[in-house]
C-alpha cells in the first residue's frame, strides 16, 4: 500500500461524516478528534498501512498499535488491522462493536452500536462472514459464520444473520429472514466518490 492509498481510505471514511465533497488532509487531522467512529478508523488505517511496512517502520507501528488499544477501549470497538475493510466505513454510534479479523467488509458500508460480525467455529456455516458493498447493519445485530451478505443489503436491529442476504435484501429477527428487497436505500448515504478523488491525489492506475 502507497501513502496515498492511505489518505484515500482516510478521506473515504470521513467523507461519509462530512456528507460534503470537500475533503482534505486538514480536515482528516481536525475532524478525527470530534468524531469517535472516525477517530478509531484513522489509527484503523494508519495501523493497517504501517502494518505492511513494519520491517521498515517498525516503531511507528508498535506505536500505531499502543493508541489503537487504547481507542479500542475508550470507544468501545474492537477491530483488528488485519481486518479486511473497503473505502466508506461509517460508524453511527460506538461501543460494543466487534468484528473478526477474517471477516470482509466492502465499500460505503454502515455499522451501528452493539454489532458482531464473528466467526463459527464449527458446522456447514464455519468461518467468518462476507460482507458486500453499500450494506447497513442495525444495531446490535449479531451476523455469524460463513454467509455472504449481498450489495446493498440492510440488517435490521438485533437481528441474528446466519444465512446468506441477497443482493438488496432486508432482514430481520431471531433467526434473520428476508422481509423486503427494498434494500439499504435511504440508510447509505453520500457514497464515497473514489474515481474523483483518485485524480486528485494523482493515481495513474
Amino acid at each position: 500500500m502507497r501513502f496515498k492509498e492511505l489518505k484515500l481510505f482516510w478521506f473515504s471514511d470521513l467523507y461519509r461524516y462530512e456528507e460534503s465533497e470537500k475533503v482534505s488532509m486538514k480536515k482528516v487531522f481536525y475532524r478525527q478528534f470530534m468524531l469517535p467512529g472516525f477517530h478509531y478508523m484513522f489509527w484503523f488505517r494508519l495501523c493497517r498501512y504501517l502494518r505492511l511496512k513494519s520491517k521498515v517502520w517498525y516503531p511507528f507501528y508498535a506505536f500505531s498499535m499502543v493508541m489503537l488499544q487504547r481507542y479500542k477501549y475508550k470507544y468501545g470497538i474492537s477491530i483488528s488491522p488485519a481486518t479486511d475493510i473497503g473505502k466508506g466505513f461509517y460508524i453511527g454510534h460506538y461501543g460494543g462493536i466487534v468484528i473478526s479479523s477474517k471477516a470482509k467488509i466492502g465499500d460505503n458500508c454502515v455499522i451501528m452500536q452493539g454489532v458482531t460480525i464473528g466467526a463459527s467455529n464449527r458446522g456447514k456455516s464455519k468461518g467468518v462472514p462476507t460482507i458486500g458493498n453499500n450494506v447497513y447493519m442495525g444495531a446490535g445485530a449479531k451476523i455469524i459464520g460463513a454467509i455472504t451478505v449481498g450489495d446493498h443489503a440492510a440488517i435490521g436491529a438485533n437481528a441474528v444473520v446466519t444465512r446468506d442476504v441477497p443482493n438488496n435484501g432486508v432482514v430481520s429477527g431471531i433467526p434473520a429472514e428476508v422481509v423486503s428487497m427494498q434494500g439499504s436505500e435511504g440508510y447509505i448515504s453520500f457514497p464515497f466518490p473514489v474515481n474523483k478523488y483518485k485524480q486528485m491525489l494523482g493515481f495513474t492506475d
